[in-house]
C-alpha cells in the first residue's frame, strides 16, 4: 500500500490499463510530451509510445469523434478534456454519437470510450476553467457518469471505466488532485456504480460527490464538536445512481442535505431530493436541503470562495434541517 496524490493515482490506473490491454489508447491536448495540463498522464507517452498516448490538435469535437471511430474498430480510447468548460465543443459528438451508437445499432456496436474531465472550482482559475457540468451528461441516456473523490477510488474507478463497454464520463475533482491518500493496488475495489457511506452518523445524512465529499467530511468533523453526528455518503456514480444507501440512511436520520458545486436550478440535487421524497416520505422529519452554487455563470477567481459551497453553508443547511 502506498500513499499518493489523487492525480498520481489516476496516472497509476491509466498505466495499468495500458499494460493490461493493447487496445487502450490515451488521446488529448498535451497528454503526451507535456504529460497533461495537470501532469496526470506524465511519463505515459515515454513508456508506451506516441501511437498509444496521442497528442491531438486543439479540437475537442475532433478528439471525441476520432474516439468514436476508434471504438468502432475495437479500440478503447481514453480522451482527456483539459478543463470542464472546454468539453462543450465536443458535446455534439458525445450526445449525438457516443451515447447513441450502441442503441442505434441494437447492441452490435459497443462504445468503450472514457472521457476524462477535470471539474469544479477552487483553484483560482479564469473563465471556462471551473465549471461543474455533470448534470448535462446525467440527463443523456446511453452515458455512464462517475466522479472520484479520493486517490483509492481514482486508481480503481479509472480502470473500471476503461474496462466498461459503454461510454463513461469520468469526472476528476481538480482541486483535490494534490490530496494524498493510501492506494492498495491489491485490494478488491467497490463496484464502479456503487455509492458508499464514508462517515457514519445518526442525526442527518449528507450526500456529495467529487470535491464536495471532502467539504462534507470537514463539516461532519466540525458538527461533531457541537454534538451533531452527520452521516456522509459519497455518491461516486451519478448515472446510474445508487441511492439505496441514501434511502437506508435517511430512514434512520430523517434528514438529508445534498451538496453540489453546480448552479441549483435543474441540477442533480433536485433529482435526488425527488427520489428520496418518493421513497422515504414518511421517514422525513424535514424537507431535503440543497447546498449548491448559484444560478449564475462561474464568477471571477477573486470571489469564487463566495460561490462555492463550504463548510459553513453545509452546517447552516444541517441546522435548518434539525430545526424542523
Amino acid at each position: 500500500m502506498s500513499k499518493v496524490t489523487l492525480g498520481k493515482a489516476v496516472n497509476m490506473g491509466l498505466r495499468r490499463a495500458l499494460e493490461d490491454d493493447q487496445k487502450v489508447l490515451i488521446m488529448g491536448e498535451d497528454v503526451g510530451r507535456l504529460g497533461g495540463v495537470f501532469r496526470v498522464t506524465d511519463g505515459l507517452q515515454k513508456d508506451f509510445g506516441e501511437d498509444r498516448v496521442v497528442d491531438t490538435p486543439l479540437a475537442e469535437s475532433g478528439i471525441i469523434g476520432t474516439a468514436v471511430g476508434l471504438a468502432m474498430r475495437g479500440y478503447r480510447p481514453v480522451c482527456e478534456i483539459q478543463f470542464d468548460g472546454f468539453v462543450f465543443p465536443g458535446f455534439d459528438q458525445i450526445i449525438s454519437q457516443l451515447a447513441k451508437l450502441r442503441y442505434r445499432s441494437q447492441g452490435r456496436v459497443q462504445m468503450p470510450v472514457v472521457v476524462r474531465i477535470p471539474f469544479g472550482g477552487g483553484i483560482g482559475a479564469v473563465e471556462h476553467h471551473s465549471e461543474s457540468p455533470e448534470t448535462f451528461f446525467v440527463h443523456i441516456a446511453g452515458l455512464k457518469v462517475v466522479a472520484c473523490s479520493n486517490p483509492a477510488d481514482a486508481y480503481w474507478m479509472i480502470q473500471q471505466a476503461v474496462a466498461s463497454d459503454d461510454p463513461v464520463i469520468f469526472f476528476e475533482p481538480k482541486r483535490r488532485y494534490h490530496d494524498k491518500g493510501e492506494v492498495d493496488v491489491e485490494s478488491t475495489p467497490d463496484p464502479l456504480h456503487a455509492s458508499r457511506v464514508v462517515r457514519p452518523g445518526g442525526h442527518c445524512t449528507v450526500v456529495g460527490w467529487g470535491p464536495m465529499v471532502r467539504t462534507s467530511l470537514d463539516a461532519a468533523a466540525a458538527a461533531q464538536d457541537e454534538g451533531t453526528e452527520l452521516e456522509v455518503i459519497d455518491l461516486r456514480s451519478l448515472s446510474p445512481l445508487d441511492l439505496e444507501p441514501v434511502y437506508d440512511s435517511v430512514r434512520r436520520t430523517g434528514r438529508l442535505v445534498v451538496v453540489n458545486e453546480a448552479p441549483r436550478t435543474g441540477g442533480l440535487p433536485g433529482e435526488i431530493a425527488a427520489m428520496v421524497t418518493e421513497r422515504c416520505f414518511y421517514h422525513l422529519e424535514a424537507p431535503v436541503m440543497r447546498v449548491t452554487g448559484f444560478d449564475a455563470p462561474y464568477p471571477p477567481a477573486r470571489v469564487e470562495d463566495s460561490f462555492l459551497p463550504d463548510l459553513d453553508r453545509v452546517l447552516d443547511a444541517v441546522d435548518r434541517s434539525l430545526a424542523y
